[in-house]
């Protein structure tokens, strides 16, 4: 395990931001890119992290993870537009102003001393896992990506690595290629030293067979319906195995990044 005992590390004051919309245009068929001007979030944000959306006429916010951020970066969402809640995030328009409350949750852990990590990603997990892609490329590990759709419209390539060098395997639903049997072909010669995954059951199940029989460590973030975001209602605890046993852990507080072989689903 990366982290037996799962404390929460020390992190930035959760706040408020009012940020302004920069960017905000269609993905693909079935997904939608906000970009936003908000420097002080942007800066703290760790990768797996993810931040709480006011939806214009919508009463809950909507938890949406980070997809970019950094020193002088703007402020990045990729999401499927799904509900009526990503459907007023994805009518704002350039100038207006996003409520973004975060960051939030507990991000990926990156050790300095790894040379190779494999990403496994599909679909929203594509949003999740890109942040920390283009990180570890960025520190010199190098990093290989499995990224899954259902076609190739719906692959998200470019969004992913951001120009980033990476090693990228593409799979999809529509020839069969995103089969686990044939995903674990394409990765089967891999050494990584972590691997990390986001998007589905049938990913997080090879990630767990891949680095078990392995021997390495491992993450996975995982999705939930959340209220507050930040703990207090427990709208979104999900049964996690840790060392005293499986217990009801909160997705928006203790993950939603959590050790890969203590998660039991993805969503």
């Amino acid at each position: 395990m990366l982290d037996a005992t799962h404390q929460l590390p020390a992190a930035p004051r959760v706040a408020t931001h009012q940020a302004r919309v920069l960017e905000s245009r269609p993905v693909g068929a079935r997904y939608h890119l906000i970009l936003a001007e908000a420097p002080l979030l942007s800066e703290t944000v760790r990768p797996g992290q993810f931040c709480h959306l006011l939806c214009p006429g919508v009463f809950l916010r909507r938890p949406m993870s980070v997809w970019r951020a950094g020193p002088g970066e703007p402020l990045g969402f990729l999401f499927r537009v799904a509900g009526q809640g990503t459907a007023a995030l994805a009518a704002l328009t350039p100038g207006d102003r996003l409520d973004a409350m975060g960051p939030l949750g507990r991000p990926f852990t990156l050790r300095p001393e790894w040379r190779r990590v494999l990403v496994l990603a599909r679909g929203v997990g594509l949003a999740t896992l890109s942040l920390l892609a283009r990180r570890a490329a960025a520190k010199g590990i190098a990093v290989e990506a499995v990224l899954s759709a259902r076609e190739p419209a719906d692959l998200m390539e470019a969004e992913f690595t951001g120009g980033a060098a990476m090693a990228v395997h593409r799979v999809f639903d529509s020839d069969g290629s995103s089969a686990p049997e044939a995903v674990e072909g394409r990765i089967a010669g891999s050494a990584p030293d972590a691997v990390f995954t986001c998007g589905s059951d049938r990913l997080l199940r090879l990630a767990q067979r891949f680095a078990a029989a392995r021997g390495i460590p491992g993450e996975a973030a995982i999705e939930s319906r959340m209220g507050c975001g930040l703990g207090l209602c427990f709208a979104c605890v999900r049964p996690i195995r840790t060392m005293e046993g499986v217990k009801d852990l909160r997705v928006c507080r203790e993950g939603p990044v959590f050790d890969l072989q203590a998660v039991e689903r993805w969503a």
